[in-house]
């Protein structure tokens, strides 16, 4: 008998429904957008050429979506096997995350029918640093679908399959711990490039790709754990507490690492008056900073990594912060001079919560359906 079951619970409930009418008004602004063009749905513009679509898809979406990374790195780089329960909702998370992310990439594309010359060597920039996220993202969603594909096979009863993809899948998980080092530092990458046009605040220059690495490393696990307390509360499962506390040390270190590394880039370039400016980005900063200090407190406490509730209103905050600091470095502190300004257009919000919500929707059938869950007397 397998350690994982389906939850065999009924598909379609009123959240289901509620969902399914948010992704459909998602869907109808995105058949707009590709019959009528890109300027018909959103309010870019030549300063800002990119706006919540590549910043919450791909940016923040592809963090939210670092929990079968993270873990991966547990179980299989630190042989922490106590987490393995954990890891087939974490693939699944990361395979839609990352999947729906590669698809906001494509929306956004102004010319998307070519969007085959970024795999054409004689079209591709080697010195592109978006190149690299493209490229390994890609790759990234086509490894999960690898690393995830045991649990459609042990669905369907074919077992020998599963015995020989087992053979080699060790090779596919250390591809899987690779892809995302790349592609997450790649990120911060990106900032360094766009130079003065980030708030200094941000603009942390060498550090960009470590502190891209951190959030992302943290949003992962945070992500595990704020998911496994939803399962918990949503389907009255058995609370995974001494699991999470362990992550919870995870969380606590990296938080730590970043808030050090941070706050000593600001220090050493004589930036920290920034912060007391009273304009919109130490504003924006400090609420930022809060969100991560909020969960550095709870869990530094034995008693607060072993409550189930501050667990998840750690990671919650977490979560928040993490995608705060994506969103300010990368679209709300982006300054590409003056005269530009930019706001996402009621179409562009729609097709982003369209987006979430078919996600949601695909994983609550994934786990109600296939055995995706550990089973409970096993947890």
């Amino acid at each position: 008998m397998s350690d994982y079951q389906p939850l065999e619970r009924r598909v379609i409930t009123f959240p289901f429904i509620v969902l399914g009418i948010i992704g459909l008004i998602g869907l109808y602004f995105l058949a707009h957008r590709f019959l009528f063009g890109i300027g018909s749905v959103t309010n870019l513009n030549e300063g800002y050429p990119w706006g919540i679509w590549v910043v919450y898809d791909i940016v923040v979406g592809t963090a939210l979506a670092c929990g079968g990374y993270a873990l991966a790195i547990t179980v299989y780089v630190l042989n922490k096997g106590k987490y393995h329960p954990l890891v087939r909702a974490a693939l699944l998370a990361s395979l839609l995350g990352y999947t729906m992310g590669g698809i906001g990439a494509f929306i956004d594309m102004g010319r998307w029918w070519q969007f085959y010359n970024v795999l054409l060597p004689w079209q591709m920039n080697f010195n592109a640093a978006m190149l690299e996220v493209a490229l390994c993202v890609m790759a990234y969603i086509i490894v999960l679908f690898i690393e995830f594909s045991p649990v459609v096979l042990e669905r369907f009863g074919a077992r020998d399959l599963m015995k020989k993809l087992e053979k080699v899948l060790f090779i596919i998980l250390a591809i899987g711990v690779l892809l995302p080092t790349m592609h997450q530092s790649s990120l911060g990458t990106m900032l360094i490039v766009m130079g003065y046009k980030v708030h200094p605040l941000w603009q942390s220059l060498h550090l960009q790709p470590l502190l891209a690495l951190l959030t992302a490393l943290t949003m992962g696990f945070s992500i595990v754990v704020f998911e496994s307390s939803l399962s918990a509360v949503g389907f009255r499962r058995t609370p995974e507490t001494p699991l999470m506390t362990g992550l919870s040390k995870a969380i606590v270190g990296l938080i730590a690492l970043y808030l050090v590394i941070r706050f000593g880039e600001l220090l050493f370039r004589g930036k920290l008056g920034l912060i007391f400016a009273g304009d919109l980005p130490s504003l924006m900063f400090i609420i930022e900073t809060a969100l991560f200090v909020f969960p550095l407190v709870v869990l530094l406490s034995e008693k607060g990594r072993k409550n189930a509730r501050t667990l998840l209103y750690a990671a919650v905050a977490m979560l928040f912060a993490g995608s705060l600091y994506r969103f300010n470095a990368f679209l709300i502190m982006y300054n590409p001079g003056h005269g530009y300004s930019y706001f996402p257009s009621i179409p562009e919000l729609m097709v982003t919560l369209g987006i979430v919500a078919i996600e949601i929707m695909i994983f609550l059938y994934v786990i109600k359906r296939f055995p995706v869950l550990h089973r409970e007397e096993h947890a």
